[in-house]
């Protein structure tokens, strides 16, 4: 990894801290902008000396920070559903920044860096034992799109049928989301002997980030003249992403996570992000 790409992430979240608080003047999001670029840039400089424990450290650091304090202990649901739910209230603040930030506009820049180094479900089923998948049941990733319209429909309704509490209820449904995400989760990845199943196969949320992370700038490349086509980024892919085509058009290329599992397998040392 450029030792550069550090700094340039570590930069990007301080522009990112000063827009969002210059727009509404809130200084927790100094703060938390600031601690989410800085756990990432640490981590990337760490992954440097040790990729085995490096990017476990980010995400226990970031997606632990979401998932407990600003979701449970602030009471907030940054979760799909609440992303429609404050979305429906014009509401500027908590999930709409988040993935305005981290899963909509963001993954332009860094395609689909939140899966592989921010997600706090990710950062749990990354510790299973099945980190090279088995298989590709690529006619599962169609649920995906129905878990989200379904969700959707779900927000919606409790607006059209004018339900109360509905701070209280999206709080709940906050926890509950994230029981049954890990719970299947869990599932997934001891029966497909695939950790990355549910990011595969069931998250709503990579709905948004396939779209952008399309055209992302930060990329995995193979060099061509150094690679001996040998197979083993491919084979260690979690995400079934072959790494060999330097196309934006390459097989599920839109799944990558930029985990560097194939970079760092890469006995040539071919492949750069």
């Amino acid at each position: 990894m450029n030792i550069k790409t550090p700094i340039i992430l570590e930069s990007v979240f301080v522009v990112i801290a000063v827009l969002v608080y210059s727009v509404t003047s809130n200084p927790f999001f100094i703060v938390n902008f600031l601690y989410i670029g800085t756990a990432i840039s640490l981590g990337l400089l760490i992954m440097n000396k040790s990729y085995r424990y490096g990017r476990n450290i980010i995400m226990l650091a970031v997606g632990s920070y979401l998932l407990f304090y600003v979701g449970i202990f602030s009471h907030e649901n940054i979760s799909m559903s609440g992303f429609w739910y404050y979305l429906f209230l014009g509401v500027f603040e908590a999930a709409v920044i988040h993935f305005l930030v981290a899963k909509i506009f963001g993954p332009l820049l860094f395609g689909r860096g939140w899966c592989g180094y921010a997600c706090w479900t990710a950062m749990v089923l990354d510790l299973l034992p099945y980190k090279t998948p088995k298989s590709d049941m690529k006619n599962w990733r169609k649920f995906r799109y129905v878990l989200f319209l379904l969700i959707l429909c779900f927000v919606a309704s409790l607006f059209i049928f004018k339900v109360n509490n509905l701070e209280l209820i999206m709080f709940y449904l906050f926890i509950v989301e994230n029981i049954v995400y890990y719970a299947v989760g869990i599932i997934l990845a001891f029966k497909l002997k695939d950790n990355r199943a549910f990011c595969k196969y069931v998250c709503p949320i990579t709905v948004f980030l396939k779209i952008s992370s399309y055209f992302a700038l930060l990329r995995i490349k193979v060099n061509n003249d150094k690679c001996n086509d040998c197979g083993k980024c491919v084979k260690k892919c979690p995400m079934n992403v072959d790494i060999l085509d330097n196309s934006r058009k390459r097989e599920n290329g839109t799944e990558c996570i930029l985990c560097l599992e194939c970079a760092n397998n890469c006995p040539q040392k071919a492949i750069k992000l």
